[in-house]
């Protein structure tokens, strides 16, 4: 225990409180500067992340308002373009449900639903739907800026759609659906190749006949002079 009455004897001796002082105070300073080097690099994190957040956000409501816009001339696109506007809008729909904002599902299924109805509709009305895609513009460009409030729509436009479903009325709107696009796939398929007799070619004889080969040798032949 000597040891320990002789560093408590240090510690408080008159000589050593300035070095214990300055000790105390670089101590400190580092402590305080750690604190506020962990909190500026966290603000700084953070600030990516949600700009982040915005540009992914922002990436995938443009997808989805160019897919609506694609969705209201759907009957007019080629397969190979649908083939390419669903992976696009499967994407967007990814992203969007990935977002770290509540509601992002809401806001996913909600856009699923509209893009289905302008598609099914697509075939009746075609350019008339620009007003229906509009509105949708409007509402994700709405939901970008206040995702809390539109998730209150999504929600009860969600809750109304439900409740007005008709299982008659789905399956006929499914048949519907079906014997549309085996319309339009038809329409796209390529017809088979069929050969035109017209168009082969035809072999035209050039030869003379004998008879009057022989005929134009007798003309040409000299007629002998009288004495």
């Amino acid at each position: 225990m000597q040891w320990w009455n002789d560093f408590v004897a240090w510690l408080l001796s008159d000589e050593n409180r300035p070095v214990l002082f300055t000790a105390g105070v670089v101590f400190v300073s580092v402590l305080v500067s750690g604190v506020l080097s962990a909190w500026i690099a966290r603000s700084a994190v953070r600030g990516l992340i949600r700009q982040r957040d915005r540009e992914l956000r922002r990436a995938a409501i443009a997808t989805l308002i160019d897919a609506a816009t694609e969705a209201s001339v759907w009957n007019s696109l080629t397969p190979q373009e649908q083939v390419l506007a669903d992976r696009a809008v499967g994407q967007a729909d990814i992203q969007v449900r990935l977002l770290p904002l509540r509601g992002a599902d809401v806001a996913a299924d909600w856009a699923a639903h509209q893009l289905h109805e302008l598609k099914r509709a697509s075939a009746t009305f075609g350019y008339q739907l620009d007003p229906a895609v509009a509105e949708f513009r409007e509402r994700m460009l709405e939901w970008q800026r206040h995702p809390s409030r539109t998730r209150r729509d999504f929600r009860n436009d969600l809750e109304r759609w439900r409740l007005q479903r008709d299982e008659p009325v789905q399956e006929l709107a499914a048949e519907q659906d079906t014997w549309v696009a085996e319309q339009h796939h038809e329409r796209y398929a390529q017809p088979p190749l069929v050969e035109d007799a017209a168009t082969q070619p035809v072999t035209t004889s050039t030869e003379e006949p004998a008879d009057e080969v022989a005929d134009a040798d007798t003309d040409r032949r000299a007629v002998p002079q009288r004495d």
